[in-house]
């Protein structure tokens, strides 16, 4: 269930993110950052009014909140150093670092979470990154170490905010995958929007009139970005947070066939062999949990 769940957040989250790229050039990247909060948070909210009609919601401690306010948080930052690593290296070099998550998941959910590592886990997660690194198609011979620095760190940043949004759910009583998920991203969306919208107000002001005007886009992206997060909590909820990032690597693989990239340069060998490194480190991870 946890591999259905990620590749249907994999799935709606590519969509997400064809929506914001639209969005980018018209409200710019700060207001199409927030979209997916300020739009997102309605759809989780009736989603969880819908569920709370059958089902009771569970109690909220103060390590539920504070759990979530980590994941909300880093992940914030780590959208700001994915952005200046973009700026700075580019998309390929950006991607592939950033990609580097599920490792520093693995630690630190061993960490944090005492969740179990072990050689062939790991062994799998490196597989399926070095995977992601080869078929990026990146030219890292231009890569200086301060891009590297803030790649590797925005990957490190959103590996945190996968830990805390999972520590956030596993503080929720009960078994019910779906409406603890469903909890904490109501929860997650609420304090993203309002961090948001209180730094727009003081920075960006003009980007929330923008907003205001590109509202049939902003819902569209707004209602896949809540659709792949809530997915994405359901994965977490199931397993390790390392175990779901790793396997959303398959994202990479969706990308490369859409764009058929993968079939027209002359440099194939290299990206095959890394399709072939990301499908067996998944493989292997699945069989592994």
């Amino acid at each position: 269930m946890w591999v259905i769940a990620t590749l249907i957040a994999a799935l709606a989250q590519t969509g997400r993110n064809a929506a914001q790229a639209g969005l980018s050039g018209q409200i710019g990247t700060i207001g199409a950052t927030a979209v997916r909060f300020f739009f997102g948070l309605p759809f989780a909210i009736l989603w969880l009014l819908a569920l709370a009609a059958t089902s009771p919601l569970p109690p909220i401690s103060g390590a539920t909140l504070v759990w979530t306010a980590v994941g909300a948080g880093t992940q914030i930052a780590g959208t700001a150093f994915m952005l200046v690593t973009m700026r700075g290296q580019g998309f390929g070099v950006a991607t592939a670092l950033m990609k580097t998550e599920p490792v520093t998941l693995a630690i630190f959910g061993a960490l944090f979470l005492a969740e179990p590592l072990g050689l062939p886990r790991l062994s799998a997660i490196l597989l399926a990154v070095f995977g992601v690194i080869l078929v990026s198609g990146a030219q890292w011979s231009r890569a200086n170490l301060r891009n590297v620095a803030t790649g590797i760190t925005a990957g490190a940043l959103f590996g945190l905010s996968s830990i805390g949004f999972r520590g956030a759910i596993l503080t929720l009583p009960g078994d019910g995958a779906v409406l603890r998920a469903s909890v904490i991203l109501v929860i997650g969306l609420f304090m993203q929007a309002a961090a948001m919208l209180c730094w727009m107000l003081w920075r960006d002001r003009p980007a929330l009139s923008a907003i205001a005007r590109s509202w049939r886009i902003s819902l569209a992206a707004g209602a896949l970005g809540a659709c792949a997060s809530l997915f994405w909590f359901i994965g977490f909820a199931l397993t390790s947070a390392a175990n779901v990032r790793t396997v959303a690597l398959v994202e990479v693989l969706f990308a490369q066939i859409l764009s058929a990239r993968l079939f027209r340069e002359g440099t194939s060998l290299r990206k095959l062999a890394g399709v072939t490194m990301i499908v067996g480190g998944v493989v292997l991870l699945i069989r592994i949990a």
